[in-house]
């Protein structure tokens, strides 16, 4: 029976996880779409932001942006293509690796970014005070 209960517990915790997520995803889904951008595109703003060089110049490849935004390749493949269609980011050949494509912050993705950033963490803080 103690058994059952330690296992009930542990699913109900995930429950738990998933159902606070799912919640917190639409509630930015819904509040950063006024900017015009969905959770995923501030993700990825946000990891090109926190790894910009000095000069702006491309920061991360697309397979290191993938396993910070848990998306698969193919999907942020597409949302960069939508990104760059909207002049929020560029995409670059990887000078050491000419396989690679590196992907910056336009500046207007820049501007856009730090326009969105306080209210993206207004959600977050919302959302998840008391949840831990």
């Amino acid at each position: 029976m103690t058994g059952n209960n330690a296992e009930n517990t542990l699913v109900e915790q995930w429950r738990d996880i998933l159902s606070l997520h799912a919640r917190t995803q639409c509630e930015l889904d819904r509040t950063l779409h006024g900017h015009g951008l969905c959770a995923s595109d501030f993700e990825v703003l946000d990891v090109l932001a926190e790894g910009a060089a000095a000069d702006g110049g491309c920061a991360y490849r697309v397979q290191e942006i993938s396993e910070r935004v848990h998306l698969s390749q193919s999907a942020l493949s597409r949302l960069i293509g939508r990104l760059e269609k909207d002049g929020l980011v560029c995409r670059a050949m990887c000078e050491e690796d000419r396989r690679g494509v590196r992907v910056a912050l336009t500046a207007k993705g820049r501007a856009l970014h730090g326009e969105v950033l306080p209210v993206q963490r207004a959600v977050l803080g919302r959302m998840l005070a008391g949840s831990g």
